[in-house]
């Protein structure tokens, strides 16, 4: 079944094109990663699909329901997980948990069963008891992060989850989403770093000025790019992007 089935959505705001006829499907379980630079509308794109924002043309269903027609089935069936830290710095990590799970509809004890779960997936059951102002960013981040999986969503969104986190933070934040990845969990990656969507996609959308400029898993980017080469050619996909993203 299809997570996402997107066809010529289009974002304006007045005579600037956020999201120009973008069309785009993306199959259940699978990790696809939106790669491009900033003003690419990368965060657009997901703002349409999660329904935060109403396309000025164009379509989507998502998780089998139409973002415009039924935006609160959508709602109840993704996360969206920004770099913007949405936790209350002076409850514990657990207690953040707790709180969310609960306004998602869990009870007290599912609510506590499953923050434990998943403060000891991300290595943060020793820390989960302080309050979150004392905890460095890193680890808020990869709070931030569990706290979109508590409702268990269909569709998880992650805009930029690594932007301004130290090498140490960055390198757990990727083994999460290597995690997400292995258990099945459908994920739309947002990124301008080659090596996460490189190491961590199924494949991989390369957005420029609101338009999807190719598509594919890596070795179908790398015969885009050579199509003589066999293959096996181990193009990177910065090399790719040089090659393919306008300038």
């Amino acid at each position: 079944m299809e997570a996402i089935v997107a066809t010529e959505l289009t974002k304006k705001y007045g005579k600037l094109v956020a999201v120009d006829n973008l069309s785009l499907s993306v199959a259940e379980g699978e990790v696809v990663g939106l790669l491009g630079p900033n003003g690419a509308g990368k965060t657009t794109t997901i703002r349409l699909l999660a329904s935060l924002i109403r396309p000025t043309s164009g379509k989507a269903l998502v998780c089998g329901h139409d973002i415009s027609r039924n935006p609160e089935r959508v709602r109840e069936s993704v996360s969206l997980v920004t770099d913007k830290i949405i936790l209350y710095e002076r409850l514990t990590a657990l207690e953040n948990l707790v709180f969310f799970a609960q306004l998602g509809g869990l009870s007290l004890k599912e609510a506590i069963s499953k923050s434990n779960e998943l403060l000891e997936d991300v290595e943060m059951t020793r820390w989960k008891n302080k309050q979150v102002r004392f905890l460095s960013s890193g680890m808020k981040q990869r709070i931030n992060v569990i706290r979109g999986l508590l409702n268990q969503p269909r569709l998880l969104f992650l805009d930029e989850p690594t932007i301004g986190l130290d090498p140490r933070s960055t390198s757990k934040m990727r083994e999460l989403i290597a995690r997400l990845k292995n258990d099945g969990q459908t994920v739309i990656l947002t990124t301008h770093l080659t090596h996460d969507a490189e190491t961590l996609c199924d494949r991989i959308v390369l957005m420029h000025a609101g338009q999807i400029v190719a598509s594919g898993t890596l070795e179908e980017l790398r015969i885009l790019v050579n199509p003589s080469k066999v293959t096996g050619a181990k193009t990177s996909l910065e090399e790719i992007y040089m090659s393919l993203m306008p300038e």
